[in-house]
């Protein structure tokens, strides 16, 4: 979709929403509510064995919640039209069989992320903006049904003992969730969206998230085999520009992904996806983030892709990338590209290995070449709003150089939309002979400095 395109719609979603909002919930509403509520109780009394059986296919389940809704409803002395009736049919099916009162934004391709903040408040992210939906879920146990749902699916639980839980649907979307005693005022389920066509990096040049010379840029350095970090806080497309980086990855290369809950879109051939186990209800069996790592080491790997590091794996990470796994590519949460080197510095301090700072600066330095910095614009748009280069120590000093940075003076256009891009510092790499030695050629032009 072309970035003016994206905009009408935009603008059309938030006037739409606008006269929905306006609008209070008529009586005839509450009324097919109290119909849909009754009818739901009923059937999941009736059909709850097959509701929770393992073995039943989502088809035929939904034909027999089709059949049993449709006769409770016809016993219903509530008069509705056609079409009422076959929403609140739809409805129901949507409620048991699926995801409830999420289910329609979960197939909307341009949600990206849905916040559920107990049973009776559902909000959306829709193009970069946050807005409150007049969806709702029946009640508190509708709600932790369709989480646990979500959950059991991949072998996971949340309960009292375990009230926070991460987890992925089939599509691969992030899923968050924590109850009580934890959520004061929840249940709260959190869904990060992803594309089922992974964003391409001809997607994010056209979204303006970076430019096209950043993008041959970007594509040569992973080519080159270059250790990468993507780096920026919470939903500012770090994962996003993982998965477009790790395209350029090279078909006759071995990959290893390590994930908390697997979510990255890899399509080479010769990809091994591991990932992280928690504990069972004995507090034993656990295998993490770090276990992953190490035991990377021993499958030949080509290339290791991190899907986040946040605590002790660092260190293997690090050593990894220092003997011999060039090209290894990872996301950190970060304030700014500084920032991540003091986040590794601690996070490598957490792996319980008595190390002087300056011996973790220098594995830090040696291993790390570049850091692409992401952030959240006002405007809802995710930039690239920093590419820097890691050149060494200066004495105790990691040196860092910008190459490209984000034109903030560029200031707003009438829509309140930043019309900046990134650009070059006009700073050449100390690695571009590196990715010459190893056939991959930039053009001089890339770097030369724009005003």
């Amino acid at each position: 979709m072309g970035l003016q395109e994206r905009i009408k719609k935009m603008q059309s979603f938030e006037n739409d929403l606008d006269v929905k909002e306006e609008k209070k919930v008529s009586a005839r509403g509450k009324l097919i509510d109290g119909v849909k509520k009754d009818i739901h109780s009923r059937l999941i009394a009736k059909l709850s064995d097959e509701i929770f059986k393992k073995n039943i296919n989502d088809s035929e389940l939904r034909l027999k919640v089709r059949r049993e809704a449709q006769s409770f409803l016809n016993e219903n002395s509530t008069p509705l039209t056609t079409d009422e009736r076959k929403k609140v049919i739809s409805d129901i099916i949507d409620d048991v069989t699926g995801y409830g009162p999420v289910e329609e934004f979960l197939k909307d391709k341009e949600i990206t992320e849905i916040m559920v903040n107990g049973p009776n408040k559902i909000y959306i992210e829709k193009f970069g903006k946050i807005y409150r939906t007049t969806k709702a879920f029946l009640d508190e146990h509708h709600l932790l049904r369709i989480i646990d749902k979500i959950v059991s699916k991949i072998g996971r639980r949340v309960d009292e003992s375990s009230p926070y839980v991460d987890a992925r649907l089939p599509d691969g979307s992030r899923v968050n969730v924590i109850i009580h005693p934890l959520a004061l005022n929840g249940p709260f389920l959190t869904i990060r969206k992803f594309a089922a066509d992974p964003f391409t990096m001809e997607n994010l040049v056209e979204m303006g998230t970076c430019t096209k010379k950043v993008a041959t840029f970007l594509e040569a350095c992973v080519k080159g085999k270059l250790n990468i970090i993507s780096s920026g806080g919470t939903g500012t497309g770090k994962t996003t520009t993982l998965n477009v980086l790790s395209s350029f990855i090279p078909d006759d290369e071995r990959i290893i992904s390590i994930e908390d809950a697997a979510e990255l879109q890899l399509h080479q051939p010769h990809v091994a996806r591991l990932e992280s186990r928690p504990p069972n209800i004995e507090g034993e069996g656990e295998v993490t983030i770090r276990d992953l790592v190490r035991n990377a080491l021993r499958m030949r790997p080509d290339r290791i892709i991190v899907g986040e590091v946040r605590g002790g794996e660092a260190l293997d990470m690090l050593q990894a990338m220092n003997t011999g796994h060039d090209g290894s590519i990872s996301t950190v949460h970060a304030n700014s590209a500084r920032d991540v080197l003091s986040r590794l510095e601690t996070m490598v301090l957490m792996a319980g290995v008595d190390l002087p700072i300056r011996a973790i600066r220098e594995q830090v330095a040696s291993a790390i070449n570049l850091i692409v910095h992401l952030n959240r614009l006002k405007d809802g748009s995710r930039k690239f709003v920093r590419i820097t280069e890691v050149q060494g120590m200066e004495g105790d000093i990691i040196t860092l150089q910008d190459l490209f940075l984000f034109d903030f003076s560029m200031g707003l256009d009438e829509r309140g939309k930043f019309k900046g891009y990134i650009k070059s510092t006009g700073l050449r790499p100390k690695f571009l002979e590196r990715l010459h030695d190893v056939g991959v050629d930039l053009d001089p032009e890339i770097f030369e400095k724009e005003i």
